[in-house]
């Protein structure tokens, strides 16, 4: 059986345990302390705890056993340590700041003197306290309560026209913030105004300008145009014109070569016809001669060949000559002509 502390504040073996519980789990105790001033306060506090132990290991579990009353041990540990810590300050700052002296004085400081630690521990049975909470802070005797009563009624009236004198400048800076503000607004609406005013006469102006320069422009432009499509019409018809000429010579050509190949074809087919004229002309006297010759025969044809010869052979000899011959210097020789002659002159009587 365990015997525990109990009640509040703690007082020894009020409770009986079969079993203790690691935790986590809180206890609660009242404290009373007595300030630098001798201004005596009980102090309700709440304590959050847990066993910090490794339950696989046999010496950690049995020295959460090594202390009897481990909820009286620690009450008593922390209790000493807050009345210590009241001890050194007035009423006044350990009710404006208890909170802070409170775990100071509990959890200790580190080793840079600044920063409050974190839990406290309890090397002999690893008992570790997490968190310390305030829960009542009241006065033991009634001189005291008066006082803070006092003190809290005089605190609250600070702070109440504090806030008011506060809220009371923070309206008139805003007053006179927004004033300014209004001010500022106004200010920068005339600017404003001036300015869009500045900007319709610019823009006015550029209107006009750009009015009459497009006016010129489009003008100029129009003529630009006019004189471009005028240009364009007399090139094109220029082109049409030429076009027209090389047809029309074009035309004139092809017409006059159908005529001269017409007037070739006409003078090929008359010197065809000539020709075969010529041809069937030949082959007639070749016929008829050839007809000529056979009525007659080679012998009659013989005949009258070998008469001419003779006849002129038996007239020279009548006449006692061999030979003669009448030339001038103009004429060349031609005996045989001389002596057709001679004998055509003879024959003509006949």
């Amino acid at each position: 059986v365990i015997t525990l502390s109990g009640s509040i504040p703690k007082e020894e073996g009020r409770i009986k345990n079969l079993a203790t519980l690691l935790g986590p789990d809180f206890m609660r105790d009242k404290v009373l302390i007595e300030t630098c001033d001798h201004a005596r306060l009980a102090v309700e506090l709440s304590y959050n705890w847990f066993f910090d132990i490794d339950k696989s290991n046999p010496e950690d579990c049995q020295r959460v056993f090594s202390v009897k009353d481990f909820v009286g041990n620690a009450c008593k540990a922390i209790a000493s340590r807050v009345r210590g810590a009241a001890s050194t300050v007035t009423f006044e700052h350990f009710h404006t700041h208890s909170a802070e002296i409170i775990k100071t004085a509990v959890f200790g400081k580190e080793k840079d003197g600044k920063t409050v630690k974190n839990k406290l521990v309890f090397p002999a049975n690893k008992l570790v306290v997490s968190n310390v909470d305030i829960h009542i802070v009241e006065p033991v005797d009634a001189k005291t309560r008066e006082s803070l009563q006092k003190s809290v009624t005089l605190a609250i009236e600070i702070t109440t026209k504090s806030q008011e004198a506060s809220a009371t400048h923070q309206a008139e800076r805003l007053a006179q913030e927004a004033k300014g503000q209004l001010e500022r607004q106004k200010i920068h609406d005339q600017a404003q105004a001036e300015k869009a005013k500045k900007n319709l006469l610019e823009l006015r102006a550029e209107s006009e300008s750009v009015k009459s320069s497009g006016l010129a422009l489009a003008e100029a432009r129009a003529e630009s145009e006019a004189n471009q499509i005028r240009g364009e019409a007399e090139v094109e018809q220029s082109t049409l014109l030429s076009k027209a000429e090389k047809i029309k010579a074009n035309s004139q050509l092809e017409t006059l070569k159908k005529q001269n190949a017409a007037e070739v074809n006409h003078i090929k087919s008359i010197n065809d016809l000539e020709i075969q004229k010529a041809r069937d002309l030949a082959e007639i006297e070749a016929l008829k001669f050839k007809q000529t010759v056979s009525a007659i025969g080679k012998e009659t044809i013989s005949a009258i060949a070998r008469a001419g010869p003779e006849l002129q052979a038996k007239l020279l000899s009548g006449l006692g000559l061999k030979g003669f011959m009448v030339m001038d210097g103009k004429n060349p020789i031609n005996l045989f002509n001389t002596a057709n002659g001679m004998m055509g002159s003879l024959t003509n009587p006949k």
